[in-house]
Order: structure tokens, then C-alpha cells, then sequence
């Protein structure tokens, strides 16, 4: 039986009248990896400083046992100037050089890369350096706080297989799906200030949850239904005499049928982009283009390509390749250093970066900034995506000088989605979001009919928005021939995609592996959000079309042009989302057909 390594008693935590944590407990035992998850603001990071002893809880008892092995990446570290990659993780780790060079091939640090001075690597060869010393120490308990932002994809990958190897237990706060679906074997969600502890991957605890919340609804139908037929009965007869002594009894009933409280979860997100008129035009050209922070000497040399309005492109490489020095001379932030590049004719560009205090004024509140941006919007809508981006009305309220970057961060891509823009530039805009916001925006950038130009390593949000794939490798950027998915197979294994034979034709988004049953299962629930959509916006038209023979059987005399025309309209809606109702249908019955084949193999 494996031994617990972490507890958790009835842990209470309280910033100041915000209640964080409130009786919260868990164990977590030898070899268990699990994902903790939770809206942002939670507690999910104040979780972690309390096992680590950075906070203490206001009441509750956090056990770290004698035998554990706690783990964990120090935020600030020291690094000599001139200390090679291998004395650094000599001195980090206490272990021998073969041990060290053995964790760092894992992460492709092999020879000459263990000779190099550390300050020298760019941040993402440091991070590759920071996780080997981590894990050559051998901890049995990992806690690990977001450790994907801002790692390139290859070091993703490199990370997430190094934790498939690890046997240790692991707590991982992670807002990449994909990552948390592939490295974790357990779900812990922070929820309405208690912790919940789910023996599988994300996916299987999201099922899990919408399969509990729709038993619980049917229960409370059910209920509900009962309570108003016993009502109806004590109603009716409570004051007659031959049938008051069954009203009495019929009323004890009644008080004993409970319905089951449903906690909501804490945010429901759906945003809108609003775009200016699209047309068929090239959007992008970019001619012999060299882009770089000094003349003369380009990061990116020659980048040649074309983008088409509509399109959107993802920038896929490295870290230190020149991704985002291309979007910031695309934004203007940057001069060009050779050739030139073009915007198509009248084109608005909003530019998101990493790193945006300076795109914010120094004045102001947030909601005064956000009214600037889209002084149209109505003040329901301004907040309704204010909202969405985790800013409540006292949010609004504060100067933006004091706000977090994680604040403004959001805070400007809450003003990115309320512009009316054709063309947005956006740096790796996951890092101070959480799942219902990132899945929010990426299915909200899949749908913008705009030209989108986006830099991600998260591999559930790319894999959502991008349609094309522009690769920055060794300071050359190439246009990349297949889809996503196919590029992760390449950078996983190493090998290239041999496309079909003519008699073969190839298939968009067919992959040179088979499919998981959760990838199959996160297909089918897509096709259901977006099936429920399409309903909702049926449920909306028939509404509409009920008012409009209301208005006319009202008024039978009454000659009104616009309602008619608005009656055909609909009518001509009704028959075009009737039949793409159809074909959802369809898609996920086949679906559905696949995942039960999957899971008889």
C-alpha cells in the first residue's frame, strides 16, 4: 500500500473579508500525479505557499511526513557569472556528474550544452537546466505552479514526457489541458473554498461532473414535480373535513422532499469578438523581411510569406527564435531591419504582448480604460467582458497603476475583445487565465472571421484557432504544409510526416497515430457545446417568430412591411440551422459510435 506523503486537515485561509480556503482537506500518497485546478483567485498558488510554508493557514493542519521529499522550482535563484551549465547543476543538486548529464539528456542537454556557460542559454534552455536540477534530486513529492509559461513547445513536450517517467507524487497547477490530461492521473479541484479529490485525468472529472450535475437536475425535477402535486392536494382539501386528516399527511410529505442544492461553478464564460467587415483580400504580405533588436544583425532573415483576411496563423518555435520580435515589428513596436512588409488596404491591428504594462496609460481605472477602447459599447456589455476577463465592479474601480500583471494583462485583452478590429497580434495570451476564460478565447478566436496572428504553446488552445503555421527555426521562418496536430506528432517523435500517395488522399486533421478514447470524448463534447448553441439560437428565432404572428393575429388589419420581411428572414434561418442541426447530430452519433469501437479494442 502506498504511503501518504502529504496531508491536508481542515485547512482555513482568509485574506482580509475573502474567504480562500474553508475546511479544506486532502492526502496525497506515493506516486499520485495530480492536477489541481480552480477558477483564477481560488487559492490554487496560496495552496501551494502553505505546503511549502510560505503562508500560514488561519486554522487547520498541513502534514509533511519524515520520508517525503518535497520538490519544488525556486522563483529567484542566483546564478554566477561564468558557472557552466554542469557546475550549476553539480552545486543545485549535490549529485554526480553521470547522474546530472543522465536527467539532462532527457531535456536534449547533451555535450557541448553542459559546457556552456548558463547565463549564455535562452530562457527556455535555462528552464530545461532549472527542471533536470529539480528532478536529478530525486524528490517524492513535486509541487510544480504553472511551470509551462512561457517554455517553447519543445520544452513542453520534453517536460511532460520527463513527468510521464517520473514515479514520485506530483501536485501541478497547470491552465494547459492538454499537459494536465497527459501528465496527471488525478483531478483536484478548488471549489467554493473545499478541495475535491477525482481519481482520473481531467477529462474523465469534467464527465464525471456534468454527468453528476445532470443526475442531480433530474432528481430536482423529479422532486419539484412531487412537491406540486402534493401541494396541489393540500391546497385543495386541507379545509375539508373528510379529507383533512390525508392533507395533514399529504403536508408532512410534502416538508420532507428536498431538493438538492446545485453550487454552480463560479464561472460560466462566452465571448464575443466584434470584427469589422470582412472581404476577400490579402491581409499580410512580407517581402525579404529581417526582423531584430540591432541593425544589421537580424534574429529572422528573408521571411517571405502571404496571409489572406480570415486566416489564422500560428508562430510555432523555440524560445529565443525571434516569434515574438516578428510580432512586435508587425505591431510597429520595432523598426524593420531589412526589406519590408505590408498591412492590407484600411486594416485595424490590435497588438497583445507578453508583457504589457507599457501598453497601458498610467492614469485612470480599468472600466475608464475599457470605455476609452469602445466608447459605443453599452455598459452591460463593457461589463459582461470585464467580467469575463475576472474583473468585478470594485476591479473597475481601481487605478490602473495599482492593478497586478496579471490584471492588466486581462485587462488589456478584455480590450483587444471589445475593439472592432481586423487583424490581432497576440503573444501568448494564456498565462493569467483560467480554463473557462482560455477555452472562452479560444473558441471565440476560432470563430472571429478576422486575420489572427498568435503566438502559444498551449496545444488546446493552438490546436482550436490555428489555420495555418508559420515555423521560426535557426533564423528563418517557413510556412508549415499540414495542420497542427500533425507538427506536435513531428516535434514528439522526431520524425516526418510522409503525406499519402495519390491513391491516399490526405484528410485535414487525420494524424499518423490513433486516436484516445479522451481525445474521441473531447471531440464529442466540442460538438455538443457547439450543438447547444445552435439550439439556443433556434430557441431565440422561434421566440421571435411567436411575437411576430402574435403581433399580426393581434392585429389583423394592420399592414407592417418590416415584420414580414423579418418573418421570412427567420423562416429562411429556421430551415438553414434546422439542417445544421442535422449534421451536429450526425457528427456526434459517429463520434459516439467511434469512442464505444475505442473502448471494446
Amino acid at each position: 500500500m502506498a504511503s501518504t506523503v502529504l496531508q491536508l486537515q481542515s485547512i482555513t485561509k482568509s485574506f482580509g473579508t475573502r474567504l480562500l480556503l474553508d475546511g479544506a482537506s486532502v492526502s496525497v500518497t506515493e506516486g499520485q500525479k495530480i492536477g489541481l485546478i480552480g477558477a483564477n483567485g481560488s487559492g490554487k498558488t496560496t495552496l501551494l505557499r502553505i505546503v511549502l510554508g510560505q503562508e500560514s493557514p488561519d486554522t487547520g493542519e498541513v502534514t509533511i511526513y519524515p520520508h517525503t521529499r518535497l520538490g519544488y522550482l525556486e522563483q529567484q535563484e542566483i546564478f554566477p557569472a561564468g558557472e557552466t551549465v554542469m557546475e550549476y547543476l553539480i552545486r543545485t543538486s549535490g549529485r554526480e556528474p553521470w547522474e546530472c548529464a543522465k536527467m539532462a539528456a532527457m531535456f536534449e542537454l547533451k555535450n557541448d550544452k553542459l559546457e556552456m556557460p548558463f547565463l549564455s542559454l535562452s530562457g527556455g534552455y535555462q528552464m530545461r537546466v532549472r527542471l533536470t536540477s529539480l528532478l536529478v534530486k530525486d524528490p517524492n513529492l513535486l509541487l510544480l505552479d504553472e511551470p509551462t509559461n512561457y517554455l517553447d513547445l519543445q520544452t513542453v513536450l520534453l517536460l511532460e514526457e520527463a513527468l510521464r517517467q517520473y514515479r514520485g507524487a506530483l501536485l501541478l497547477v497547470s491552465h494547459d489541458r492538454e499537459f494536465l490530461k497527459n501528465v496527471c492521473t488525478h483531478t483536484l479541484e478548488l471549489e467554493h473554498q473545499k478541495l475535491t479529490l477525482y481519481p482520473g485525468d481531467i477529462e474523465s472529472y469534467f464527465g464525471h461532473k456534468a454527468v453528476k450535475l445532470e443526475e442531480t437536475r433530474r432528481h430536482n425535477k423529479k422532486i419539484q414535480a412531487q412537491q406540486r402535486h402534493l401541494q396541489e392536494f393540500v391546497d385543495r382539501f386541507r379545509y375539508k373535513a373528510s379529507k383533512a386528516t390525508q392533507a395533514q399527511s399529504k403536508l408532512k410529505q410534502l416538508e420532507k422532499l428536498k431538493t438538492i442544492e446545485i453550487k454552480h461553478s463560479l464561472r460560466t464564460v462566452r465571448i464575443n469578438i466584434p470584427c469589422a467587415e470582412q472581404r476577400k483580400a490579402v491581409a499580410l504580405e512580407c517581402h525579404d523581411l529581417g526582423v531584430g533588436y540591432v541593425e544589421g544583425k537580424p534574429i529572422l532573415s528573408h521571411v517571405d510569406f502571404e496571409l489572406n483576411r480570415g486566416e489564422h496563423l500560428a508562430v510555432l518555435g523555440e524560445n529565443g527564435q525571434g516569434k515574438s520580435t516578428l510580432l512586435k515589428t508587425l505591431a510597429g513596436e520595432l523598426p524593420v531591419l531589412d526589406g519590408r512588409f505590408k498591412w492590407g488596404h484600411n486594416l485595424r491591428v490590435a497588438y497583445y504582448a507578453q508583457h504589457i504594462p507599457q501598453m497601458l496609460p498610467t492614469e485612470g481605472t480599468a472600466g475608464n480604460y475599457l470605455s476609452y477602447i469602445a466608447p459605443s459599447a453599452l455598459p452591460e456589455d463593457l461589463l459582461r467582458m470585464a467580467s469575463n476577463f475576472l474583473f468585478n465592479q470594485d476591479d473597475l474601480d481601481k487605478p490602473i497603476s495599482v492593478l497586478s500583471g496579471g490584471e492588466k494583462a486581462r485587462l488589456c485583452l478584455a480590450s483587444i475583445c471589445l475593439g472592432k478590429y481586423d487583424v490581432l497580434l497576440i503573444d501568448e495570451p494564456t498565462n493569467h487565465l483560467d480554463f473557462d476564460t482560455v477555452e472562452a478565447l479560444g473558441e471565440a478566436l476560432s470563430e472571429f472571421p478576422g486575420t489572427v496572428i498568435f503566438v502559444s504553446h498551449s496545444r488546446t488552445f493552438a490546436s482550436q484557432i490555428a489555420t495555418d503555421i508559420l515555423e521560426i527555426k535557426d533564423g528563418h521562418a517557413t510556412r508549415y504544409p499540414y495542420p497542427y496536430d500533425i507538427y506536435v506528432y513531428e516535434l514528439k517523435t522526431h520524425e516526418k510526416f510522409i503525406p499519402p500517395t495519390d491513391d491516399e488522399p490526405f484528410i485535414q486533421g487525420q494524424v499518423p497515430y490513433s486516436r484516445t478514447k479522451t481525445d474521441i470524448y473531447q471531440d464529442i463534447q466540442k460538438e455538443k457545446r457547439a450543438l447547444k448553441r445552435l439550439e439556443d439560437e433556434l430557441t431565440e428565432l422561434t421566440k421571435e417568430k411567436d411575437g411576430i404572428l402574435a403581433y399580426f393575429i393581434a392585429n389583423p388589419t394592420v399592414v407592417n412591411v418590416d415584420k414580414a420581411k423579418r418573418l421570412k428572414e427567420i423562416d429562411a434561418e429556421l430551415i438553414s440551422r434546422e439542417a445544421d442541426w442535422f449534421v451536429f447530430q450526425d457528427k456526434i452519433d459517429a463520434l459516439g459510435q467511434e469512442l464505444k469501437t475505442a473502448k471494446e479494442e
